[in-house]
């Protein structure tokens, strides 16, 4: 099995590593022109992705199918291990049982050896009393009977002798025949056990070759996760480009909104609907970015922007009015006269968001270093292109570029309150309400060919 990058991929890695951003060449460019470059570009940029990432499956997969077959080698291996093991115990039982034979064997040989001593005797008694003549029997023996008595005893001593000689030799037969069988069964296994040797090697050599393959598998992913990587980086380079090029007011109409939305999307992963019906509920896409100032940094206290009378709880000091003060120096605006929202009476808690997105500036913190790293510059919550982009990724840190309804619902609900308490459902009913509209207005949008 062999892997080999296209060298396209590879071109395509030198060319990102090796020249300048797209948007730095056009500078002098006109903008609309520069867009129209950027956009084909991204569209290129994007038709790589798609094989990188196609690619980056594909190997995943043979990696996984590589890490399956390794983990059945490694069970093999271990199944085998159990088998010599078990096969060496029977070779030494078979062994101490080869040893008791012989020991029985040797124990029947020296009872073959007496009984054949014995017999021999016997059989010399009665050569003994065959040479001898009538005459000599008659007188040595007191009665006739008793020489045909002796004779009898002896003839029948004989027999048993005979048979008890051949039970031996039959039990001597048995075991050797049986040490035999056990040397045979003993050869047997040890052929076995060589035989399992030579199988664990073979499977440990596959297990090696396998694990060689996984490594170049894995070399190979992270070689496409490196392209991957370059080519997204430079497409986000490019959208961010784009993004700021979309020229729109500070409350842009629904189709100027829907632009920016459908960019954000791409960065983002929250669809534009539902972008949108958030902003809808937080600023009216906008229009309403606030109509408080705040004029006592102490007490977070300030005034209605429009006639001047004062208002309690206009930001919260202890949280909110040092990262606005800092917020607002970093922009080069007056934090005195920049416009923040007033207290709701009825909801409780103070004011204070900035801009269409309607930010707390302590949360604006978390997000200004992600915001600057993702458009190359500082980012500013009041204007329009730099709020839509935060809100969305607010709102896909919780959850919403999951896309379903459940999702969006609980990234809007903490978008307001920052939790998903049944007090506030009211707000996640209606972006999601408002959401389903904005949907459906997209949809008509985009087939008449907007």
């Amino acid at each position: 099995m062999s892997f080999n990058i296209p060298k396209i991929f590879l071109a395509s890695l030198l060319i990102l590593a090796f020249s300048f951003p797209i948007f730095l060449i056009m500078a002098e460019t006109d903008p609309l022109k520069e867009r129209q470059a950027l956009e084909e570009e991204l569209k290129k940029l994007e038709a790589e992705i798609a094989l990188y990432e196609q690619d980056i499956s594909k190997t995943q997969q043979e990696k996984k199918n590589i890490q399956n077959q390794i983990y059945i080698l490694k069970k093999e291996i271990e199944k085998l291990n159990l088998q010599i093991y078990q096969s060496n115990i029977m070779i030494k039982d078979l062994g101490f049982q080869i040893k008791d034979t012989e020991a029985s064997i040797d124990q029947t040989a020296l009872k073959v050896k007496d009984s054949r001593k014995k017999l021999a005797a016997f059989l010399q008694l009665i050569y003994e009393e065959d040479q001898r003549s009538m005459i000599e029997i008659l007188l040595s023996e007191s009665e006739i009977s008793d020489f045909f008595d002796d004779l009898m005893a002896l003839e029948s001593l004989n027999a048993k002798t005979c048979e008890l000689l051949q039970e031996i030799k039959n039990l001597n037969n048995y075991l050797e025949n049986q040490k035999q069988s056990l040397d045979e069964e003993k050869s047997d296994l040890e052929k076995v056990v060589i035989m399992k040797e030579l199988q664990k090697q073979e499977s440990q050599d596959t297990k090696y070759l396998r694990e060689y393959l996984l490594e170049q598998t894995a070399g190979e992913e992270a070689k496409y996760q490196e392209l991957l990587f370059a080519t997204q980086k430079k497409a986000a380079e490019i959208r961010a480009r784009i993004f700021e090029l979309i020229g729109v007011p500070e409350a842009p109409t629904f189709g100027e909104a829907l632009e920016i939305a459908r960019y954000v999307e791409g960065m983002t992963g929250v669809r534009p609907a539902l972008l949108l019906a958030v902003l809808t509920q937080e600023s009216n896409i906008g229009k309403n970015v606030g109509q408080c100032y705040l004029k006592n940094s102490s007490t977070g206290d300030g005034v209605v922007a429009y006639n001047g009378k004062a208002v309690s709880k206009v930001m919260k000091p202890s949280r909110d009015v040092a990262p606005f003060l800092e917020i607002t120096k970093a922009l080069g605006r007056d934090a005195y006269n920049t416009p923040v929202s007033c207290p709701i009476p009825s909801v409780g808690g103070y004011g204070g968001a900035m801009g269409p997105a309607q930010f707390i500036p302590s949360t604006w913190m978390l997000y200004k270093d992600r915001l600057a790293e993702i458009i190359g510059k500082p980012a500013d919550p009041w204007k329009i292109n730099d709020a839509f982009l935060a809100a969305a990724l607010y709102l896909s840190d919780y959850g919403a570029a999951k896309q379903t309804y459940n999702a969006e619902w609980k990234a809007a609900m903490i978008y307001f309150s920052g939790s998903t308490n049944v007090r506030y459902r009211f707000y996640g009913d209606s972006v999601m309400a408002i959401t389903a509209q904005y949907e459906q207005d997209i949809k008509q949008i985009e087939a008449n060919g907007g």
